[in-house]
Formats: structure tokens, sequence, C-alpha cells
């Protein structure tokens, strides 16, 4: 009998003693977790898949800067060696027809602020850049159908200025997270415009020092044919095929897979423009900020420009609010976690 109340008794001091220690803990609450820091469980998996239409690009170290002669002698892009991020980025500038999705998803409402003092117009693509931007041009057909008529859905979007560029970003990160969220998935990493840095090694296309995407050092191959889209000699637009901009993806990609990094259009970035901005920046992921610069960068040439605008070392400005029939976009994503190789 005594020693069946002393088990009775032990049983239920035991019973005590584990219901405090999971009620009455020094913060309070329970445990499961036997006193070990595991973490916190149940939480959901990641794994970093390649949005449609964008391109992996791998991490790496390059010498950024001018690839050949400094022909308008602006010392504005020395070289140094700089480590980029593996990072996504599209495959082809922005297109006609991706940009009316937006602008149809704008104009039936989005809960994405507006840029201040921008409404809807505003991010309309400028269709006028086709007579400003010229004296004496007849544009006037390029008005009324390059934005318009489907003939032009897979030309790249252009009369869009920088702000309507990174409000185009919010949208499309938006779009897309909300449908992930919709199905149980983590959101992804915001889209947004690729930092000058970035823009240059992806124009490499992992060939350290190359003057263009293709290699060195020449613009055409070995039957004469040019390599991309842009103002050969003097005035000879259509020597390489197209009087204004051309289809995205005419032209061979580089190394990594990426089309028109030079010529066609030019290309926004994130950077603000500082001529003295290389020795400023650091030397991982470099970028280059500052809300007091109106001047942002735009790479790449564009079907108007000579050969030199077309190197991968050559870097150009715009105002962020003034839109050109030269200058596009493209987007890029940042590569969440270390990479194992094989997404590229």
């Amino acid at each position: 009998m005594n020693n069946m109340r002393v088990l009775k008794f032990s049983t239920l001091s035991l019973l005590a003693l584990g219901f405090l220690s999971q009620s009455c803990g020094l913060f309070g609450g329970g445990s499961s977790d036997n006193g070990e820091l595991i973490g916190v469980p149940d939480r959901q998996g990641w794994e970093m898949t390649r949005p449609y239409g964008m391109i992996a690009v791998p991490a790496g170290t390059f010498h950024m800067g001018q690839a050949d002669e400094d022909v308008a002698a602006t010392q504005i892009n020395l070289n140094k060696q700089v480590t980029i991020g593996a990072f996504f980025m599209d495959e082809t500038e922005i297109t006609n027809n991706e940009y009316r999705q937006f602008t149809q998803a704008i104009t039936e409402g989005s809960e994405v602020d507006l840029p201040a003092g921008y409404s809807i117009a505003d991010l309309l693509p400028d269709t006028m850049v086709w007579t400003e931007d010229f004296t004496h041009h007849m544009g006037d057909p390029m008005v009324v159908y390059y934005w318009s008529h489907p003939a032009f859905d897979d030309y790249p979007v252009v009369g869009v200025d920088w702000n309507a560029a990174k409000y185009f970003c919010e949208w499309r990160t938006q779009h897309l997270n909300e449908y992930r969220q919709s199905v149980g998935l983590p959101i992804m990493p915001a889209f947004r415009l690729p930092s000058e840095a970035e823009w240059e090694y992806a124009a490499r296309g992992g060939r350290d020092m190359a003057k263009y995407p293709w290699g060195n050092p020449y613009i055409r191959n070995q039957r004469g044919c040019l390599l991309a889209n842009f103002k050969p000699g003097r005035g000879n637009y259509f020597d390489d095929g197209f009087a204004y901009t051309s289809q995205v993806a005419t032209y061979f990609s580089n190394d990594y897979g990426l089309f028109d990094m030079s010529g066609n259009v030019a290309e926004w970035c994130e950077d603000a423009y500082n001529p003295s901005a290389m020795p400023l920046v650091w030397d991982l992921n470099p970028t280059y900020y500052d809300e007091r610069i109106d001047y942002k960068i735009v790479r790449g040439g564009s079907w108007k420009d000579i050969a030199y605008y077309l190197e991968t070392g050559t870097r150009t400005y715009e105002h962020r609010d003034s839109a050109r029939s030269s200058i596009g976009f493209r987007c890029a994503m940042t590569y969440l976690g270390r990479s194992s190789g094989y997404e590229f």
C-alpha cells in the first residue's frame, strides 16, 4: 500500500513539473525544443526560381571601365576591379506589348502609388519623341504607329523616362507576388533597374575587358554583316537592316544569353550620373545613389548612335524625366542565396 502511494505521488509530481515547465518558463509559454536552439519550426522552404523571360547572370569579378581608347577623352570610366553578386536580367529590352500589359493594368486600377507628381498619362510612352528628338525629320509615321500598331509589338518600348521605368518595376513586382501569395508561395525579390556595374558586367557576357558584348574588336562578322543595330558610317542607318529600331533578339546574344546589350535602344540604369563616381563607389556591387542628381546613367548605345556608344565601357546619361526615341530599359532581380552554379 505504501509503495502504491509513493508511486502515485511521484507520478503526480512529474506531471505537475511538466505542466509548470511548459506554462511557467523563464519568459512564459511552452516549448517542445527540449531547451535547445533549433530555430522557429514549420518555416516554409525557399527555392529561387528563374522569372519568365529572364536570364541568370552568375556572380563574378571583372574589370569595370573603358575597354578601349577613350575617344572623347572623358576620363569618367577608369578601370576598376569589382565583384558582382548573382542576379537575373531580362533576356531582351522591355517590348511595346509587355509595356502595354502594364499600362492597361494601371488604367484599370493599381494599388501601387504613382511617383510623386505623376499621372497615368505620364507613364504612357511619349510618341512625340519621334519628331521632337530630331530637327526637320519626318517622324510622323513612327508617332502614329510605333506604340499603337501590332506591327511593333515585339520592338523595344521607347519614350519612357527613368521614373516611369522605375514604376514599371514596382508594378511588375506587385503583379508577380500577388499571384505567388494567392497560391501559397513566398514572395520573390523586387524587380528593379540594373545598377550600372551590373549592366556592364552582364553586357560583357563573361568576357573580361571585352570591347563589345560579342568580344573584340570588330562590329561586323566574317561575312561582313553588322552585329548590332546602330549608325554605321556617316548616316548609313539601314546598313544593319533597320532604319530605326529592330525587333528584340534580332541579333545574336552574348555568352550569357542576353540580346541587344549594344545597339537597338540604350537602357536606363539605377545609378545617378557622376563623372567621378568610379573612385567613390565600393568594389562590391557598386551603385552610385544621389537624390540631388537628376541625371541618370544610360548604357548600351542605340539605333541612332555611332559604334563608340556601343562599347561596354562607354558611359552616357540623361535627365530622369526626359523621354527619348532611343532609350528603353530592361529589369533585373537580385538572386537570393548562394548559387550552386547549376542555375547558370
